[in-house]
């Protein structure tokens, strides 16, 4: 039987789709490990990564003290004045310590009432064999608390412990510290970074003598380091005369220690 001229070209035809088709696939397949092959080719690049560390160590200079004045009175007014005579007393007592007004700084203040639940004792209340309806009342003011924090520097750090003591007796709530901190840490942080960038260059040097290789260009550069925070004593830490005289008129200031660590990558020629 023989095939009609008419199906042999549709069959022809799907044939050469199929060719077709195959054909784009396969060059598309080629170009893209062709591209895939020099996109990795280009990248390639042989490193050497070192890390180093560095650290300086200094006897804190600045001292700082955080102390709170907090009064309760009937009338917002007469609390804030309860504060405004203390606070005068204090600032009075640090400038006669030869504390720089610059050197004080207020934190926070505040005014907020205080309430109190009243009960309307007039009002007979149903009551049953178990219990009575509870009795009406309400919440009012029962007075005003008035408080305001502040931060000294001081700057001859042998006179922190004179001072907390002296502002112990003037009526202060909450007395804390000392934070004994450095005043030029960042002079210092560049200079324990330069210990690190050093020590990672002289381990480089050595690597690549062992190696054979030359150093090239550095890729990347990245510290991570120790930067002296603030440490708050326990709020409440000097609250009566007791633990005011117990202050010692000296404190130990001991060292802090900055550092600095750093991680260089280098390009092997």
């Amino acid at each position: 039987m023989e095939i009609p001229n008419e199906y042999k070209k549709n069959l022809y035809r799907v044939l050469l789709t199929f060719l077709v088709i195959l054909s784009i696939y396969f060059v598309s397949l080629s170009l893209s490990e062709f591209k895939s092959y020099s996109i990795m080719g280009s990248s390639e690049l042989s490193t050497i990564t070192l890390s180093g560390h560095g650290e300086v160590s200094a006897v804190p200079d600045i001292a700082n003290v955080y102390f709170t004045i907090s009064k309760e009175a009937k009338t917002a007014k007469e609390a804030q004045t309860l504060v405004a005579e203390i606070e005068k007393g204090s600032l009075d007592f640090l400038k006669e310590n030869d504390i720089l007004i610059k050197d004080i700084k207020t934190a926070n203040v505040s005014l907020y009432p205080k309430y109190e639940y009243k009960y309307d004792n007039k009002t007979m209340m149903p009551c049953n064999k178990f219990n009575c309806s509870p009795r009406p009342g309400k919440s009012v003011i029962s007075g005003y608390v008035a408080s305001e924090s502040l931060t000294v520097k001081v700057r001859n750090t042998d006179d922190v412990g004179k001072i907390m003591q002296g502002l112990g007796t003037l009526g202060v709530s909450d007395l804390n510290g000392p934070n004994f901190t450095i005043d030029n840490e960042e002079g210092l942080q560049a200079e324990a970074r330069k210990k690190a960038i050093d020590d990672a260059k002289d381990k480089a040097v050595v690597l690549a003598k062992d190696l054979d290789v030359n150093l090239g260009n550095i890729i990347s550069f990245n510290e991570s380091g120790n930067y002296p925070m603030p440490m708050f004593a326990t709020k409440g830490m000097i609250e009566d005369s007791v633990s005011i005289a117990s202050v010692p008129a000296e404190l130990p200031k001991g060292e802090n220690i900055i550092s600095s660590d750093v991680t260089i990558t280098y390009e092997i020629k």
